[in-house]
């Protein structure tokens, strides 16, 4: 496993985050499994580059609290969310809220790692996006400074 994951895997049962981690894992991908939201905020920060896959239903702070909390701390982390309980409403809402997807349980394994890869891309470009801007504005501090 690398040192920072590419996966921050949410799910309050134990057995869908082993399933999931290891479909995700067989694909080459580090995954830090989380039994719950507040413990895989402890793992994120603005800089963190990979994507988080999280269940909607789960006790304390729900998919859709954490999915805000998320935001909160970086707009542009790619938030998968999953349900057992999904319809067509609560994936239109998470969409509205800011989810990169969202997936009914159980996940087809090719569609999770699918979608995982295209988010992790996503992530890389908007990191990569950004490392760019701040560079030009280094660049263009830098040459003011010269006149």
């Amino acid at each position: 496993m690398s040192a920072a994951p590419d996966i921050v895997l949410v799910d309050d049962d134990a057995e869908v985050r082993q399933a999931y981690g290891q479909t995700l894992e067989l694909d080459g991908l580090a995954v830090l499994p989380a039994a719950g939201a507040a413990a895989a905020l402890k793992a994120l920060s603005p800089g963190f580059e990979g994507v988080v896959v999280s269940d909607v239903r789960m006790p304390g702070m729900d998919g859709f609290a954490f999915l805000d909390a998320v935001r909160r701390l970086d707009a542009d982390i790619p938030v998968l969310l999953i349900t057992g309980h999904g319809d067509v409403p609560m994936a239109l809402r998470a969409l509205r809220a800011g989810a990169w997807d969202s997936i009914e349980k159980p996940a087809d394994p090719v569609l999770l790692v699918e979608t995982v890869r295209r988010a992790l891309e996503q992530r890389r470009l908007v990191l990569e996006n950004r490392a760019l801007r701040e560079e030009a504005s280094r660049d263009d501090a830098a040459a003011e400074d010269v006149w």
